[in-house]
């Protein structure tokens, strides 16, 4: 019988091969996990104290408006006049607007003028003597032109008197003192914040009618 010979496969076709079967092998490699490196914050309240027996108003925080570029997860770092940095990997864990109510909530409930405080949506049997609109023009991290980082809130605030004809009773911009933060710990950014969203909420206290 005759044996066919073949020829022997040049350089080239072997280092062809080669290249195939490390392609092959590659695609059966499955990459290691990866840490997801994403951090969630919160805006953080004391315990409310216990609402006053008698006496005091009963307060409905019936609207808190953020500037459009609040209104998203992503924590906020001002970094000029009319610019902001969007912090993709550190971000609130609730939405933003609902957080400011809740402290301001829970420095109502600490004031001996208030015995009651509520977040809309209210429930019928939920007497108000006076409802609270906010509107949060800032609420970040910010750097000044010396590059020196701080906390930044600011608020516009309307008190207004409840029934079918509504009217405002008092207004006032709430503007927090600047404290000092490094840039980088976003957890301190967010106690700061919190310190001054309580403040927020005691000015608010301050600035209520005494009731009839």
């Amino acid at each position: 019988m005759k044996l066919t010979k073949f020829p022997r496969p040049g350089p080239l076709a072997r280092w062809a091969s080669l290249c195939v079967v490390g392609l092959v092998a590659g695609c059966n490699v499955i990459p290691p996990p990866q840490d997801d490196p994403t951090r969630y914050y919160v805006l953080s309240d004391a315990a409310p104290a216990a609402a006053q027996a008698q006496g005091g108003a009963r307060i409905g925080i019936r609207t808190v408006r953020l500037e459009g570029y609040l209104k998203r997860r992503e924590m906020v770092v001002r970094t000029g006049a009319n610019e902001v940095a969007f912090r993709d990997y550190k971000r609130w864990a609730e939405p933003l607007d609902a957080a400011v109510a809740r402290v301001v909530r829970s420095a109502l409930l600490a004031s001996p003028a208030v015995s009651q405080a509520w977040i809309e949506p209210f429930q019928a049997d939920q007497d108000r003597d006076f409802d609270v609109s906010m509107e949060i023009t800032r609420c970040e991290g910010a750097v000044g032109p010396a590059g020196r980082y701080v906390a930044s809130l600011s608020a516009v605030v309307e008190i207004s008197t409840t029934g079918a004809s509504p009217r405002v009773v008092a207004r006032t911009v709430f503007t927090a003192p600047d404290e000092a933060w490094d840039g980088a710990d976003f957890d301190r950014l967010a106690g700061l914040l919190s310190g001054d969203v309580a403040a927020l909420g005691r000015e608010i206290a301050a600035e209520i009618p005494a009731k009839n």
